[in-house]
């Protein structure tokens, strides 16, 4: 049996805290699945930081390897969709919380979480996309459905230097939206305008408490990974008939507005979520990065890539908000 290494994350028995390793297992320790995946490369996501911390509620079961998104050649299928040697992604669904995940040198999961790689991308650019990009795509995708157009004025990202903030910034500019982009880190200004912003604004003008429910129209649109105060704001200065995608919690999990932004001005909030996201639905919206919102250019940017051996550091530096754009991690 060929022995590979894996970053394995267990609960002490004796102190309940979490321990972190790279250990090496054989096929026989992967969970059941259809399909056996040997992943070239994976991501680095908020959520994959939040499964190291003692006490999560993001891992269901452990040990556990982590790693929300994988990107692979099948190895082995006992399901006729898949063959030997094909180039597929998976994210989401109970990857990397409830069933071993990317941060290994070989994966076994089920045929239905497998998307096929599209073939303008490489295993390389879907990681950088991954389960941030794939959230960013909805969220744009959604405010389409909305109704949003280019002429009809700025569109502004929430955290905009974090993984859905940036390829969000980045996307929607390759669409031609004009975007704003706001974020606490001011020295980031440069980086977030190389990605497309027109402008960028302090995050301190949408996390100020007690501001009135209805502001100043200033946004068509929003996409908001932050939540919390910020998004209570971001509400009240939509136009009217606006829309805000939301799609992340790091600001808080509770929206102290008041119904006055939704009777007033007929606003929006739709909610994004990547986990449960159908399977048919999935596949479009990775067709829909692949040929519309792609760029590979701009995308490189966004990215760094770091070894196995170096994803402990670097989730401990996303769940401390010292982390910039899109991480891959090179299996």
């Amino acid at each position: 049996m060929e022995r590979f290494r894996a970053l394995l994350i267990d609960v002490d028995e004796e102190t309940k805290e979490l321990n972190k390793k790279l250990t090496e297992l054989t096929i026989d320790d992967l969970p059941r699945g259809e399909v056996l995946i040997k992943v070239h490369y994976s991501s680095v996501n908020y959520k994959d930081g939040m499964a190291l911390l003692n006490n999560n509620k993001v891992v269901t079961s452990y040990p556990m390897i982590p790693g929300i998104d994988l990107a692979g050649t099948v190895t082995a299928s006992e399901d006729s969709r898949f063959t030997k040697g094909q180039e597929v992604i998976v994210t989401s669904y109970e990857l990397g919380t409830g069933h071993f995940g990317g941060y290994s040198e070989y994966a076994r999961v089920p045929a239905d979480w497998i998307v096929p790689l599209p073939e303008q991308l490489s295993l390389r650019t879907a990681m950088i996309y991954g389960t941030a990009g794939f959230t960013a795509a909805l969220s744009i995708k959604r405010l389409l459905e909305e109704g949003v157009t280019k002429e009809a004025g700025p569109i502004l990202v929430t955290g905009a230097t974090g993984g859905v903030g940036s390829m969000a910034v980045m996307m929607l500019y390759t669409l031609g939206f004009e975007v704003v982009a706001s974020t606490g880190k001011v020295t980031e200004a440069n980086y977030l305008q190389s990605l497309g912003a027109s402008s960028v604004v302090k995050r301190s003008e949408f996390s100020q408490q007690g501001m009135k429910p209805l502001q100043s129209g200033k946004w068509q649109a929003a996409i908001d990974p932050v939540g919390g105060q910020s998004l209570a704001n971001v509400l009240a200065q939509l136009r009217y008939g606006g829309t805000v995608a939301v799609s992340g919690l790091t600001g808080g999990v509770k929206i102290p507005t008041t119904v006055m932004p939704f009777i007033i001005r007929g606003v929006n909030l739709v909610g994004i979520d990547s986990a449960q996201y159908p399977m048919e639905k999935r596949r479009e919206v990775w067709q829909f990065i692949a040929e519309e919102l792609h760029e590979n250019e701009r995308i490189e940017k966004i990215v760094t890539e770091v070894r196995l051996d170096e994803v402990i550091e670097t989730l401990t530096a996303i769940t401390a908000n010292n982390h910039r754009g899109r991480t891959i991690v090179k299996i």
